[in-house]
């Protein structure tokens, strides 16, 4: 994997130019640093960027170019690469399970702020963390509403759970915080209404005020067909609830997008291997490479198809069963992905909105997944 330094216009020139055969992901750093300055302009307080989305070296830099100052990681790798790439960006080290070494290697690097969800993981961090201007922010979960999936069947307290870490926290002499994930995909702005909400009720249960409140990722990018999401109205909605809720004791509050900052920077080109007996579409990648996510958050259909020459196919919208390359059954797209009739083996089937995970989960399993970086100036053709 790596970045062409050809900048192209846009996606179809690719494809007429270069008639790829193995997948492309194509990246606008100009719609990756604008989305990032949306973010920062709308967003009412510290933006915080999840590197685990997307931890390519030119996203960081061009994030850091945008603006950003601060830094969602979930593991040494991700401390070492914002450490080298952004030495002076603020670490949020979220992942609230983490082995001794992994502790230690954050102390080492100057992370002072961490999130917990048990009583025997904060036991850890009050023994291994200096508590001088560290901060502990103790994630808790409702019952998932309105996201793509449920991130607290792994992570968060229970309210009353989370109200015990949090006074805990506190009388250990650390900053006392509060976090939470809404879940992927987050469509419903009335998920962070209930999470702030009862953030105030687990603060008066615990009789200790957060001093940040940190309203996790979700914020949803553009996956399907129709008017891209509304962020202002979410990031208008947190703002009032969270004044409703805390008043002059409202924490500062902070956010940490991954896939809602960076998916729609991306647009990811594949080939039409084989249009078997005219009804099964095999692509050149799949849910072992660049299209990983599609089982678990359901496919986009952002999608346009090529020729070989570059023009869009205009067929009738016509359901086709889509797999990928690799010799395995599991490698299939979820559903029917509605593509156009007059379609050909060669063909090119274009993907937008796929910045996020995209490329942090190809496996190259069965030798596929070779994918290749390059930039274009616009991602429509």
């Amino acid at each position: 994997m790596g970045l062409s330094k050809t900048i192209w216009a846009n996606p179809s020139e690719i494809i007429r130019t270069q008639e790829p055969d193995h997948p492309v992901m194509v990246v606008s750093p100009s719609i990756l640093q604008s989305t990032a300055r949306r973010f920062m302009k709308g967003f009412p307080g510290l933006v915080t960027y999840a590197v685990k989305s997307n931890p390519d070296e030119m996203v960081i830099q061009n994030l850091v170019a945008a603006g950003v100052s601060g830094f969602d990681v979930a593991s040494p790798f991700e401390i070492d690469l914002i450490r080298r790439l952004a030495p002076t960006a603020a670490l949020h080290y979220h992942n609230p399970v983490r082995g001794r070494d992994e502790i230690a290697h954050a102390v080492e690097a100057g992370v002072k702020t961490w999130s917990v969800d048990s009583v025997s993981e904060l036991e850890k961090l009050i023994e291994m963390v200096p508590t001088a201007d560290c901060e502990i922010s103790v994630r808790f979960k409702l019952p998932v509403n309105g996201a793509a999936y449920n991130f607290g069947a792994k992570f968060g307290a229970t309210a009353e759970l989370a109200a015990q870490l949090l006074k805990r926290a506190d009388e250990a002499g650390f900053i006392p915080s509060l976090t939470f994930h809404p879940g992927t995909q987050c469509t419903d702005p009335m998920a962070w209404d209930a999470y702030i909400r009862t953030a105030r009720e687990i603060c008066d249960a615990a009789g200790v005020m957060a001093r940040r409140l940190n309203v996790g990722g979700g914020f949803p990018s553009h996956r399907n067909e129709g008017p891209a999401p509304e962020l202002e109205a979410i990031f208008a909605l947190i703002d009032r609830v969270a004044m409703e809720s805390f008043g002059d004791t409202r924490p500062a509050l902070v956010c940490e997008p991954g896939r809602g900052l960076i998916a729609d920077a991306f647009a990811h080109i594949t080939r039409v291997k084989s249009l078997r007996d005219g009804e099964h579409v095999f692509l050149n990648d799949g849910v072992y490479g660049g299209l990983a996510e599609f089982p678990l958050v359901s496919s986009i259909d952002r999608i346009e198809v090529f020729s070989p020459e570059g023009q869009r196919r205009i067929g009738s919208p016509t359901p086709r069963i889509v797999f990928g390359p690799t010799c395995d059954s599991v490698d299939r797209l979820p559903g029917d992905l509605m593509l156009p009739a007059d379609m050909e083996e060669g063909d090119y089937v274009l993907f937008q909105g796929m910045g996020a995970y995209s490329m942090a989960t190809n496996t190259r399993f069965n030798g596929f997944g070779a994918m290749e970086v390059v930039t274009a100036m616009s991602l429509i053709s």
